[in-house]
């Protein structure tokens, strides 16, 4: 499959499309922000406001990756899901999702986004594990995968220094039997 060929994914609250050249403009609307940045493991220290060229470059690592997708809502771009480190002898991939719109947090958004890649994984693609990792203090994104059925299986120890601070990371989850595909997404 090539990017070009990713499907579109409709779900009750958002839609997964291929990215473009063109979601610069999206993503550097959206900004950084220092929440947002601390989520995905970011210090302050190293805080920066998001730059064109930066947006541009975010965009071009998105067309770069095989199965990433856009979220939207209301066709807005809001972030971005992806599986990676793909590997088809096992049946696995890692799973990456994250929401860029700090307005769009906790609402459902990255949920509904993960059970559509989940139900697109474990049917099309035939995959059986997914996999994904989330610093320990994002509780809301832990909430948002268990609610998609992820489990926690265990840590990986003071995997990030932020604020003078280790955190450990939660290594989280989700078998196909675990997961229902026609469920409502």
């Amino acid at each position: 499959m090539t990017q070009s060929s990713l499907p579109t994914l409709n779900g009750q609250h958002v839609r997964l499309r291929a990215p473009i050249a063109e979601d610069w403009a999206g993503r550097f609307a959206l900004g950084n922000t220092p929440e947002i940045h601390r989520l995905f493991g970011g210090s302050p220290a190293h805080f920066r406001e998001l730059s064109e060229d930066a947006a541009k470059s975010w965009v071009e690592s998105q067309m770069g990756e095989r199965y990433a997708w856009i979220i939207e809502h209301d066709s807005r771009l809001i972030g971005s899901i992806r599986l990676h480190t793909v590997n088809a002898l096992d049946h696995r991939a890692t799973m990456a999702v994250g929401i860029l719109d700090p307005h769009s947090l906790g609402k459902g958004y990255g949920a509904d986004a993960m059970r559509l890649v989940a139900r697109h994984a474990f049917g099309p693609l035939g995959l059986h594990r997914l996999a994904l990792r989330v610093l320990e203090f994002n509780t809301r994104a832990i909430a948002a995968y268990e609610k998609v059925g992820f489990v926690k299986e265990g840590r990986e120890r003071q995997t990030a220094y932020i604020d003078d601070v280790w955190f450990d990371d939660v290594i989280m989850g989700l078998l196909s039997t675990e997961f229902e595909i026609g469920a409502a997404a």
